[in-house]
């Protein structure tokens, strides 16, 4: 029997729905790593990473032990040079923590899942067996985000320019979902991706 461990990439730029197709499968019972989550961590509980952030960008990054937000909202995301810049500082401390992470979890899981927005923007893609894309039209990601986190356009058009546009995501993905309907359909694509990875891990 063929004992495939597979790691699978779930991407999508910002409101594109990742997230929701991701709690799905992790209803599911399989493991989902998110990168956001570990890169936050990373930037408040790493030494390393926070000293040499605060060296870049200065001491308004951090208050106190806090990471501020909304400096590095306002200061560094409204820039690429900048974006590039915090992640090159970060990502090698996630991938590192990604690698401890699969070493452990597949131990006892065939399958596992991470969830992140900048799979491309990080060229992480050589990390994982698959990437699956979620798409969805501009302004329905907007929408979502307008509801969710109450963005306005500005805000989001920012943070949609320091990704890679979907059209170019879409040429160098394995799978790509489509998530103009509804939460249910999302789901149902879902449900497919398993079926399929399911196939290919047994």
């Amino acid at each position: 029997m063929n004992d495939k461990k597979l790691k699978i990439a779930v991407t999508g730029n910002i409101g594109s729905g990742k997230s929701t197709f991701c709690n799905y499968i992790e209803s599911k019972g399989y493991k989902v790593l998110r990168a956001d989550d570990i890169a936050k961590d990373i930037l408040v509980n790493d030494e390393d990473v926070k000293s040499e952030i605060i060296s870049v960008f200065g001491t308004e990054t951090f208050s106190g032990s806090e990471l501020n937000k909304k400096y590095l909202a306002e200061k560094v995301f409204a820039e690429q040079q900048k974006v590039q810049l915090i992640n090159s500082i970060i990502h090698p401390a996630v991938l590192k923590n990604l690698n401890e992470q699969f070493r452990k979890l597949f131990v006892n899981e065939k399958i596992v899942f991470v969830e992140a927005a900048l799979i491309y923007e990080a060229n992480m893609e050589e990390l994982f067996d698959y990437v699956v894309l979620i798409s969805s039209e501009l302004m329905n990601r907007f929408k979502r985000k307008e509801k969710s986190d109450k963005y306005t356009f500005e805000e989001f058009k920012r943070r949609e320019e320091n990704q890679i546009k979907e059209e170019e995501k879409s040429k160098r993905a394995d799978f790509e979902f489509k998530n103009n309907g509804s939460i249910q359909e999302l789901e149902q694509k879902a449900e497919l991706l398993l079926m399929m990875l399911k196939g290919m891990a047994t």
